[in-house]
């Protein structure tokens, strides 16, 4: 049963984040009116999830991000931003939050992004000794676009990229969105071929219109290929779908705060905020995601791997 703290110093605007978000696991919401407040109640009970407004009198939502950061690293952040606070946001992602979802879209996106990050959040601790010493892997998937695989195979992926020490806690939840949103174009806009102006005009018809062609040839015939390289410094995943492509010279421009409010941007702006490098290919149909290992990683839930360094293999 997941923990949601909303914080929001309006009263109307807590109660209905409250109440979209109170459905999910039977969860727990409790609230706080503003970051200092929020601060207060999480020394007494660190939540599955903080859902902050950004412009909020004493310490506001940059500065909650900042501060949960440092002191809940676990604890992921969901931004709810208004127009004009564009350039915040962009801040506050790059700082630490997990996702955003703009206020006027709460009743479409808020529920699902809180269950997206909760998703990415899980992590079993059973193997991380061993995954440790793991140097380098690479992995090859052929998927059908089918989500439950997808969303498995972005725990897989943000699990080993934990586990082996080249992410911490917080930016394993960020690159597990970043996948996902990744993977969610390769299945939707490339396989499916739904355009983003369709969601945007027509919630319920985009995704009506998936389900139906996720059943019928040629677009259900069409897989997503993905290759993952771990090594000891980084992780490169490589995403490609069987759709016909588009030109990615055409794309928003993905740290414009301008799009911050667009649906069509929202993805490829968390995903350029959360990976240290982003590549497309020529066709449009392939994307290459790098994530390089920080110095400051956290590996403190488990042993370091060989302390003081490799053991000696020389005969005595």
């Amino acid at each position: 049963m997941p923990t949601i703290l909303i914080v929001d110093d309006s009263a109307t605007d807590r109660r209905l984040a409250g109440g979209l978000v109170g459905s999910i696991g039977d969860a727990t919401v409790e609230y706080a009116i503003d970051g200092g407040d929020a601060l207060i109640k999480m020394e007494l009970h660190v939540p599955d999830v903080v859902i902050t407004d950004l412009d909020m009198p004493s310490i506001n939502g940059l500065e909650l991000v900042n501060v949960i950061r440092k002191a809940y690293p676990v604890t992921p952040v969901i931004l709810m931003t208004a127009q004009g606070s564009e350039e915040i946001a962009v801040k506050a992602l790059k700082a630490g939050a997990s996702s955003y979802v703009p206020k006027r879209q709460l009743h479409h996106h808020l529920s699902q992004t809180v269950q997206q990050v909760l998703q990415a959040a899980r992590v079993d601790r059973a193997h991380l000794r061993l995954m440790r010493r793991l140097i380098r892997q690479e992995l090859e998937f052929v998927l059908e676009n089918d989500e439950e695989l997808l969303m498995s195979l972005v725990q897989y992926l943000q699990d080993t990229s934990y586990a082996m020490g080249i992410v911490d806690e917080s930016d394993r939840v960020r690159i597990g969105v970043a996948l996902q949103e990744a993977l969610t174009n390769a299945s939707f806009h490339g396989n499916l071929e739904l355009s983003s102006s369709l969601r945007e005009g027509d919630h319920r018809t985009y995704y009506d219109l998936a389900a139906q062609r996720a059943r019928l040839p040629p677009w259900s015939n069409r897989r997503i290929h993905v290759i993952a390289r771990f090594t000891a410094e980084q992780v490169e995943f490589t995403i490609r779908d069987e759709g016909p492509g588009f030109d990615p010279t055409c794309l928003p421009d993905p740290t414009d705060s301008a799009n911050l409010e667009r649906p069509c941007g929202r993805g490829l702006l968390l995903i350029h905020n959360f990976m240290d490098e982003v590549r497309h290919n020529e066709l449009g149909n392939e994307v290459t995601l790098v994530k390089r290992r920080k110095e400051t990683s956290d590996l403190t839930l488990v042993d370091e791997p060989f302390p003081g360094g490799l053991p000696d293999s020389s005969p005595n």
